[in-house]
């Protein structure tokens, strides 16, 4: 399993990595999530993309989100062939994606996969 180190923002209050799974791609966002994660953020959706796998969202360790990671995950939706999966949302993430009709878009899932590399303790993923 390869898997890209969590990527924090400039404040360290927001990360992004990338997990690749076998048969399908994590995006693993984490605390609060905006845009100062910026050119981190582009290259993991990037990644994401390139890997060409179907992908889950782990969003559930995300304590806020802006419009800009909305932005870069509604584009990643629209152009990706799979639907996206969002895993286990919190309420914040529920309402943005309920607000701009990602929701509609994506599907979510409410249990963590039986196959998770991660804890749900907020344990995030280590660079192999």
């Amino acid at each position: 399993m390869a898997s890209t180190a969590p990527r924090m923002s400039p404040e360290g209050d927001g990360s992004a990595s990338v997990l690749l799974l076998p048969g399908r791609t994590r995006l693993v966002l984490a605390g609060e999530v905006d845009t100062s994660l910026g050119e981190e953020l582009t290259r993991s959706v990037a990644e994401v993309e390139d890997a060409g796998l179907p992908v889950e969202v782990d969003v559930r360790h995300v304590t806020f989100m802006d419009s800009s990671v909305v932005s870069a995950l509604a584009g990643l939706a629209f152009r990706y062939p799979h639907r996206l999966v969002f895993i286990k949302p919190p309420d914040v993430v529920r309402f943005l994606l309920e607000v701009t009709n990602l929701g509609e878009m994506v599907d979510i899932v409410d249990d963590v996969p039986s196959d998770d590399v991660l804890s749900d303790t907020g344990q995030q993923p280590l660079s192999h």
